[in-house]
C-alpha cells in the first residue's frame, strides 16, 4: 500500500513539473509572437528619425520598447503608441498577431498604403487612431468586427469611397472621426 502511495506521489510531482514547464513555454511563445510582429513592423518602417526605435531588438524585453506597453496580467503587448515620431512606412499583416492589443495609435506620422486585413484579428481593440497619415483605399468592412471598439479616428488620410454602414452598428463605439478624407456619406435607402 505504501508503494502505491509513493508511486502516485511521484507521478503527481512529475505531472506538476511538466505542466509548469509547458505553461512557461506557452508564455514565451506568446511574447515571442508579439516580438516578431513588432520586428516585422520595424522592418516596414523606412524612416525613423533620431533612431527612435533603437531598443526594438531581440536583446531588449518587448515590454521595454519605445511606444510599447504590456498588460500587467498577461505580460503581452496591450498598447502600441507610435504617435508623433515622424515615422514613414507601411503596416505589415503581422500586426494582426498582437492578440492582446487594446490601443493602436499611429497619430501624425507618414504611414501609407492600405490597412492589412489581418488587423481584423485584433478583437480586443478599444481605441484605434491612424489620424494624420497617408493611408489610402477604402475603409475596410472589417472595422465593423471589433466588439469592444470605443473610438475610431482616421481623420486626415486619403481614404476614399463610401463609409461602411457596419461601423455605426458597433455597440461600444462612442467616438468616430473620419473627417478630411475623400469618403462619400452613407445614406440608408
Amino acid at each position: 500500500m505504501e508503494r502505491i502511495g509513493f508511486l502516485l506521489s511521484i507521478t503527481f510531482l512529475l505531472v506538476l513539473q511538466y505542466s509548469s514547464v509547458g505553461t512557461v513555454g506557452v508564455a514565451e511563445t506568446n511574447i515571442t509572437t508579439d516580438q516578431s510582429a513588432l520586428l516585422a513592423l520595424k522592418s516596414h518602417i523606412t524612416s525613423y528619425p533620431h533612431n527612435i526605435l533603437f531598443n526594438w531588438s531581440t536583446t531588449t524585453s518587448v515590454c521595454n520598447w519605445v511606444g510599447v506597453t504590456c498588460g500587467a496580467r498577461h505580460l503581452r503587448v496591450a498598447s502600441l503608441n507610435l504617435s508623433y515620431m515622424g515615422l514613414t512606412g507601411t503596416i505589415p499583416p503581422h500586426l494582426g498577431n498582437l492578440s492582446f492589443l487594446v490601443e493602436l495609435l499611429f497619430i501624425n506620422n507618414s504611414f501609407h498604403g492600405t490597412l492589412p486585413k489581418e488587423l481584423a484579428y485584433l478583437r480586443r481593440l478599444k481605441l484605434i487612431s491612424f489620424r494624420y497619415n497617408n493611408f489610402m483605399g477604402s475603409i475596410p468592412l472589417w472595422f465593423g468586427s471589433f466588439p469592444k471598439l470605443q473610438s475610431i479616428d482616421l481623420r486626415g488620410n486619403q481614404f476614399s469611397g463610401s463609409i461602411p454602414a457596419i461601423i455605426f452598428n458597433l455597440s461600444a463605439l462612442q467616438v468616430i472621426n473620419l473627417s478630411n478624407n475623400h469618403q462619400e456619406v452613407y445614406q440608408e435607402k
